[in-house]
């Protein structure tokens, strides 16, 4: 009887201690996504409102992109990459600059988006993306049921709405358009709750306060932040008002 009882306690410390790791790690997850978020907006905000930065990437006469504009437009893509395959490789304080500087090159390609769309708008799509994200966070944090299912489905239909996405940049369907932003939407509400629940998981089997549970906090943030600006991004061409 006492060894079992001395088994039980010690399952409930282990318990307890994994639950405290967990939450730490999900802690400075959110921390490296509100500071991305914050960098972006910021940048976007800038760039935006100062006619000279925005003439950088515009031409006023022809109205054309410039080669630093398409540079802005897919530097993202390569800090991803560099920063996913580098993971092992590059040190933290490094992996850490990357970082806020993909935050930031995206902040200045979002920058066209205020542009094009009216501030209110904008506003009222980022408010009610942030209450979504933080449902769906709640949702994978707390649900008991296993998403990994759901998570293989929703990486599917992802895949089909890039690949959609490319064929629309050719067919220019404002119906496909549509029905790309509607599922676009639910995948991303999805992913929300799948990648908080993993990230739970991952943050209890990590040893917190290591370089590798900093780096994985730090690609942590990464994802629920593209998860975010995908839902706003969506939402934004649903709901927002053009100028």
């Amino acid at each position: 009887m006492e060894n079992n009882r001395s088994t039980d306690v010690y399952n409930n410390v282990i318990q307890i201690n994994e639950t405290d790791t967990s939450r730490k790690f999900l802690a400075n997850v959110f921390m490296w996504m509100f500071v991305a978020l914050g960098v972006s907006a910021l940048c976007a905000y800038i760039f935006a409102n100062d006619t000279s930065l925005m003439r950088m990437m515009v031409n006023e006469e022809t109205r054309q992109l410039s080669g630093f504009a398409y540079l802005v437009m897919f530097a993202p893509l390569a800090f991803v990459l560099l920063m996913r395959f580098g993971l092992n490789r590059i040190s933290y304080p490094v992996l850490a600059l990357l970082f806020v500087a993909y935050a930031a090159v995206t902040g200045i390609s979002l920058s066209f988006i205020l542009l094009a769309f009216t501030a209110s708008s904008v506003l009222g799509v980022f408010l009610t993306s942030s209450v979504v994200f933080g449902v769906m966070a709640i949702a994978g944090y707390t649900t008991k049921q296993d998403l990994t299912k759901f998570g293989s489905i929703l990486i599917m239909f992802l895949i089909g709405i890039v690949v959609a996405s490319l064929v629309n940049m050719f067919l220019h369907s404002s119906g496909l358009d549509m029905l790309i932003s509607y599922i676009g939407v639910a995948v991303f509400v999805g992913l929300t709750a799948y990648d908080v629940q993993k990230l739970k998981q991952i943050g209890a089997g990590l040893t917190y306060g290591d370089a590798t549970a900093s780096k994985m906090a730090l690609m942590g943030g990464l994802t629920l932040y593209l998860d975010f600006i995908n839902l706003f991004l969506f939402l934004l061409r649903l709901f927002g008002r053009r100028r």
